[in-house]
């Protein structure tokens, strides 16, 4: 059930979603493009705020929630990946979007590839931000060690204080001087209590040894129906900026583009870029 609100940009909105009741935001009209923020402590459909009027001035109609358990929206009894991305078409279905664009951030570039290749019906477009599942591993033994982000993610056991938070988002950047204290503070609130548990929750699946339902990988590129974006930041972690040029070699027509001085946070190093290529691509 959508609560009745006006589609003014920037403003909190709610929708009850498996039962679960999610905020979102939205701007503009035309093709609807869903944009997933990523699995970390603290994000939120906030790290696209800076990019959404750009996209929507180009005639786009963006939308960005928080996942289950993140942000505003409530904490869902099943914390796996596998519900976080089978809640996204049911989103969609709440909204009444029909065929959409999605863009994922992070791990959610896997989920949405993987939602792709299970109903290519539903999806004009994806985009993928800095995915590192969905780059082949480097011939250097990369392929056996932890992704940057478990190990990341294995370190926190309490609530981070508001420079653990600051310290983390400069992990993720490479222009700090986009890491305002309103910033912070707000990455803060999302990373703290009740979202704080959530975390937790999710570390635990993770560790429990259940095989969750196996996501997308670079091998699996190939049969994508959809149109395929992918753009990564050359200074982003687990040597992202040689993986995505073995990915080039290894599939010559794929569409991936490398953007200097970015790290993880590709929509705020480089908005500029992500804007300019998604515009291009999703309007074509």
């Amino acid at each position: 059930m959508v609560e009745p609100q006006s589609r003014s940009a920037g403003v909190d909105k709610f929708v009850t979603v498996d039962g679960l009741r999610t905020r979102y935001v939205e701007e503009g009209e035309g093709l609807p493009v869903i944009l997933l923020h990523g699995g970390s402590l603290g994000s939120s459909a906030d790290i696209f705020k800076r990019n959404m009027k750009p996209l929507a001035s180009a005639g786009l109609r963006v939308i960005a929630f928080d996942q289950p358990g993140y942000g505003l929206s409530d904490i869902p009894q099943d914390h796996s990946a596998a519900y976080r991305r089978e809640f996204i078409p049911k989103f969609v279905a709440a909204l009444g979007l029909g065929k959409v664009a999605l863009v994922g951030h992070s791990n959610l570039g896997n989920a949405a590839v993987t939602l792709a290749l299970k109903n290519p019906e539903n999806y004009s477009h994806i985009v993928v931000l800095g995915t590192g599942s969905l780059l082949p591993p480097l011939d250097d033994g990369s392929s056996v060690r932890p992704p940057p982000f478990l190990v990341e993610r294995a370190k926190i056991n309490s609530e981070p204080t508001l420079e653990q938070t600051r310290a983390l988002m400069e992990s993720y950047l490479y222009h700090h001087d986009l890491i305002t204290e309103e910033e912070v503070a707000l990455r803060h609130r999302h990373s703290i209590g009740r979202n704080f548990e959530a975390f937790l929750a999710r570390k635990r699946v993770a560790a429990s040894g259940s095989k969750p339902a196996r996501g997308a990988s670079w091998q699996l590129l190939a049969q994508l129906k959809t149109p395929l974006l992918m753009i990564y930041g050359r200074d982003d972690r687990g040597g992202a900026e040689q993986r995505a040029h073995l990915l080039r070699e290894m599939c010559p027509g794929i569409s991936l583009h490398l953007v200097d001085h970015c790290k993880h946070l590709l929509p705020w190093d480089a908005a500029d870029d992500f804007v300019r290529l998604s515009v291009s691509f999703l309007t074509q």
